[in-house]
């Protein structure tokens, strides 16, 4: 097969005929697009995904990484993670059938606040899983993304300057006063990582309130092991975060660091879900954000 056509469900169509002969196709539905994809549902069961890197060779090397990078995932994660029907190098194009249950992000906020505890416990005992594997047995399949903190701090400023009128006048003094603070300091290990954990890649079954699996692998890379816990308080809290940590295990990383750093990645990333809820419409993302501010950027006392 050639290069993408104008049409990415036509695309994900003949992808699909030419890999699952056999497989009858009754439709086509737009799922969802982000930053660096477009995915569409087959038959409501499989995922077909495609890059949007304009580059032919960059986007194969990169489909080709994942689909490796997700076999690799499976033989030592607690939780599933998808696992490839087939690719289209060429195309960027990655398809799977979908894992059980629905993205948390999904759920109503009032179950998913009230199961945030058991849910953060699992995760923690995933992070375990990822972090004790040697970061030389992943450095082949993944980058390493560990950006200075004072970069970190900088860009949430030029997110909240473009935001500030969204952000609840009762909340913004204490974004600036953040802001205006200090990074955190201190040297870690480096671990290999989920690296977006956020709530909207936690597939939760809705009746038993368990989760499922994990979804969406792309940005996974070797980086500071606080940074998905701070997803983690970021969309599910401090009791949350907490528990996490509780059932972590590790011999290598000081909890007390990532729990501070956690919390630094966190007023961080809520920033940025903020502005891509705004700019993509994307309520879901605003919600949570603006729920998160009570306890990231608690009102301060006058």
């Amino acid at each position: 097969m050639g290069g993408l056509s104008r049409d990415r469900a036509t695309d994900a169509r003949r992808a699909t005929a030419a890999h699952l002969p056999g497989y009858w196709i009754d439709s086509v539905v737009p799922l969802g697009e982000g930053e660096d994809n477009v995915a569409y549902e087959v038959n409501g069961e499989l995922i077909v995904r495609f890059s949007k890197d304009p580059d032919p060779a960059s986007r194969a090397v990169r489909v080709n990484n994942e689909a490796r990078l997700l076999a690799a995932v499976a033989g030592f994660s607690p939780l599933p993670v998808p696992e490839p029907s087939f690719t289209v190098a060429e195309q960027g194009c990655l398809a799977y059938f979908k894992l059980p249950g629905l993205p948390l992000i999904d759920l109503p906020v009032s179950q998913r606040s009230a199961h945030a505890g058991s849910i953060a416990t699992t995760l923690g005992e995933l992070l375990t899983a990822l972090h004790r594997v040697p970061v030389g047995r992943m450095a082949e399949l993944v980058d390493t993304d560990d950006q200075p903190k004072a970069l970190w701090l900088r860009d949430a400023a030029e997110t909240y300057a473009a935001i500030a009128a969204t952000v609840p006048m009762a909340h913004r003094p204490a974004v600036e006063a953040f802001l205006d603070a200090p990074p955190p300091t201190g040297r870690y290990a480096l671990a290999f990582s989920h690296n977006d954990l956020g709530i909207e890649h936690v597939l939760i079954d809705p009746a038993a309130w368990t989760v499922t699996g994990v979804i969406d692998w792309s940005d996974a890379a070797i980086v500071d092991p606080a940074y998905d816990f701070g997803l983690l308080y970021r969309d599910l809290g401090p009791a949350a975060l907490s528990l996490a940590l509780r059932s972590y295990r590790t011999d290598v990383h000081d909890l007390q660091a990532i729990s501070a750093r956690a919390v630094f990645y966190a007023r961080c990333g809520v920033l940025e879900d903020m502005a891509y809820g705004i700019q993509t419409g994307h309520e879901k993302y605003l919600d949570k954000s603006l729920a998160a501010l009570e306890w990231l950027y608690p009102e301060q006392a006058q």
